[in-house]
């Protein structure tokens, strides 16, 4: 099988219920961030309630020809209490071959596809039995539904787990100049030891890169303006430049409806970091210099 290749800045789809968009606005963005540069969609089974899927689906069909040309993503393994799934009673996780094959079959029938280019198990289950699942996703592969598979939020252990059985090809964590964990706790080290670029969620923080009210962030957008302003570049391209600089070769998942912000991730991908720079930046974000 063919190695999957993702864009280097990833649309993240989780917020596309949020932004009331029409179809044709949601194409209109679909086809503005493959402009751009940006093929490669993040999805998860409960995004938006369960709906995220399907908006970005009806989007697609209206020009069925893109698929081809885009990498699909998706995550499965929670289960969410509400409307649009009454049959859950308590929130949960669930990666029972039963629970996987379903949400697969959901999330290509909500996508409007035949097969999903990357499924992620969206976080660390406890009950989880790795030889089961990797069965499900042997047997996913087989049937054509799914390409490759990878796992969310896991441990270093936890992912190696799971990699003992069937090959992963990432997983997507958090980190952020404002969450420098994975950096640390082992888990970009196992990506670069496998040579498995990882995908990073929430790679601005959620925001708070620019608004949050702490000690830590006011240091890291001191420095980060100090340095955006001697490069002549926005907090967004400088964030992303920061994480792009690890040799792990991570690929950010960015979520905003604004174009410009793609054009600004993008514009990351030609920034290369001084190690000073980025080490001022980690200095900032612990509150202490290197040993």
């Amino acid at each position: 099988m063919a190695e999957l290749q993702l864009s280097p800045i990833i649309a993240g789809a989780w917020r596309l219920a949020e932004w009331q968009f029409s179809v044709e606005q949601r194409l209109a963005w679909i086809e503005g961030c493959m402009a751009r540069g940006l093929s490669s969609f993040d999805h998860a089974d409960i995004y938006g309630g369960y709906q995220a899927e399907a908006l970005f689906g009806e989007a697609l069909a209206l020009r069925p020809a893109l698929r081809e040309q885009m990498q699909l993503v998706s995550k499965c393994g929670i289960k969410l209490v509400g409307p649009a799934r009454p049959a859950h009673g308590f929130k949960s996780y669930d990666t029972s071959a039963a629970h996987i094959t379903t949400s697969v079959e959901n999330s290509l029938r909500a996508l409007r596809t035949d097969r999903l280019d990357l499924l992620l198990i969206h976080r660390p289950d406890a009950l989880m039995d790795a030889d089961e699942v990797a069965q499900t996703f042997e047997r996913l592969r087989r049937d054509g539904k799914v390409l490759h598979f990878g796992v969310s939020n896991f441990t270093p252990a936890q992912f190696e787990l799971l990699h003992s059985r069937i090959p992963l090809v990432t997983n997507q964590v958090e980190c952020s100049p404002l969450h420098l964990a994975p950096l640390h706790d082992g888990t970009l080290d196992q990506a670069q030891r496998l040579r498995l670029r990882p995908m990073i969620w929430s790679p601005l923080a959620g925001g708070r890169l620019f608004n949050a009210d702490t000690e830590q962030a006011h240091r890291v957008r001191w420095v980060m303006g100090e340095i955006g302003a001697r490069l002549g570049v926005s907090t967004t391209t400088l964030a992303l430049a920061w994480l792009l600089r690890l040799p792990s070769r991570p690929l950010p998942v960015i979520g905003s409806r604004r174009l410009e912000a793609a054009d600004e991730a993008m514009a990351a991908t030609r920034l290369h970091l001084s190690r000073e720079d980025w080490t001022r930046l980690w200095a900032a974000s612990t509150g202490h210099d290197v040993p």
